[in-house]
């Protein structure tokens, strides 16, 4: 954020990364849902990928902590340059095999169907990875427009 800007702004940013990151991670959790065990069916889909994709919007909100810690500004993501991009993959990248190995290896949260490929030498889905990988920068792209619309009304 500028020298200007205020707590409400960080709060109204947060806000507006999590709603579009949930926006954008639910049709993704509900496209690779099939790939899970147990989610055979819309209806059994829909919350489980709802419960997802909120999770899916914390994981985004960790991302933008990384960002800020980094480069010292709340509003990072507006222009994050080479080293912002870096920032959101080499995150979603670590944040995505972190909690696919736990969730999977550890905590046996969930399981894949044959139909999921796997990342080779680590037994964690492909699709979780991509999602990671895919979906933050756009997210803060998205979260970015809105935020600077919001400022010069």
């Amino acid at each position: 954020m500028s020298a200007h800007a205020t707590g409400g702004d960080a709060l109204r940013d947060l806000g507006a990364i999590f709603l579009v990151a949930v926006a954008l991670n639910y049709p993704w959790e509900l496209a690779h849902g099939p790939l899970f065990v147990g989610m055979d069916s819309f209806r059994a889909m829909g919350w489980h990928c709802f419960v997802a994709a909120l999770g899916d919007g914390v994981l985004v909100w960790i991302i933008h902590a990384a960002g800020r810690a980094a480069f010292q500004r709340a509003d990072w993501f507006v222009r994050p340059g080479f080293a912002g991009y870096a920032v959101m993959l080499g995150m979603g990248l670590a944040l995505a095999v972190g909690v696919e190995w736990i969730a999977v290896h550890t905590l046996h949260r969930w399981a894949y169907t044959a139909r999921m490929p796997l990342i080779p030498g680590l037994g964690i889905g492909v699709t979780p990875v991509l999602q990671m990988l895919v979906l933050p920068p756009l997210v803060f792209y998205l979260a970015a427009k809105t935020v600077i619309q919001c400022r010069w009304r």
